[in-house]
Formats: structure tokens, sequence, C-alpha cells
């Protein structure tokens, strides 16, 4: 099979679900995906069952499959930074944070978008709300079972 995203690199931001199986099939693709997660813990699936192998969830390993990992704290300055730097040699970022949850720590389309004017942001809200609605702070997952 002829991997047709091998020469794209791809910064990963999303947590749980949509973002790492969007960046799962990238992978699969061939793309370079760097995998973000928090410090400490991780990515919450990590401790998803009830199926494990060793200490990792199933379900984690195989939607990160493919994948580089990086920890780093996007609350902090630092790191931020260091995603603004990744953000500058990536192709695309996928992100499924609250809506504005990003952009309140520096690392919005807007901002990001300054650092490399290339770079696709895709952002997956996880909402069935408006970008202006009221409720827009709340999750959900039909806006990722529709598209």
């Amino acid at each position: 099979m002829k991997l047709s995203l091998i020469s794209m690199k791809r910064l990963n931001v999303g947590r749980v679900l949509a973002g790492p199986f969007a960046t799962m099939i990238l992978g699969d693709l061939g793309a370079e995906v760097i995998k973000v997660e928090r410090p400490g813990a991780g990515d919450d699936t990590r401790a998803w069952g009830p199926r494990f192998v060793a200490t990792e969830s199933a379900y984690f390993l195989s939607v990160n499959r493919n994948k580089k990992s990086i920890s780093v704290d996007l609350k902090h300055p630092r790191g931020a930074n260091v995603i603004q730097e990744l953000a500058a040699v990536c192709d695309v970022l996928v992100e499924n944070y609250v809506p504005g949850k990003l952009q309140q720590m520096g690392l919005g389309h807007e901002q990001l978008s300054r650092v490399n004017p290339r770079l696709i942001y895709c952002s997956i809200s996880g909402t069935d709300f408006p970008v202006n609605a009221p409720h827009l702070w709340r999750r959900g997952p039909n806006a990722t079972r529709k598209n």
C-alpha cells in the first residue's frame, strides 16, 4: 500500500476521541503525527478499560498507533511556546477542545497562523451550537457523529 501522506507532519492537540481518531487515520496514511498529552497522567483514555495491554488501555493504544508523543503543559507559557514551535513546522494541527479554550492559551487559529501562515487548523468542537451561541461551552459528541 502506498502511503499518500508520507511527507506531511500533523500536530494532534486533541484528546479522548475525535482528535486522536482523526489523526490515527492520517498516521495510517503515512503522515508523521505528534500527539500532545498533559504531563503526569497523559490522555484520559490511557486508563480506559476493560481491556489493557500491560498498563495501557487497548483503546488508547489503538487510536494512538503510528504517532509520536510529547508531554506538554498547555497552561504554562513554556508549554504554549513548545506548541507554537511545533506548529511552525507542521502542516496541520488537529484539536478538539471546548471552543475558545486554546485561544485563551494563545494557541488558537489566529495566534498560530502568525507563526505558520500555511498551517491548516482543524478544530473539532464536539458541540451542536453555532460559533456565537450562548451555550457554546457545553460539550457533546453530536458534531463528531454527524460529520
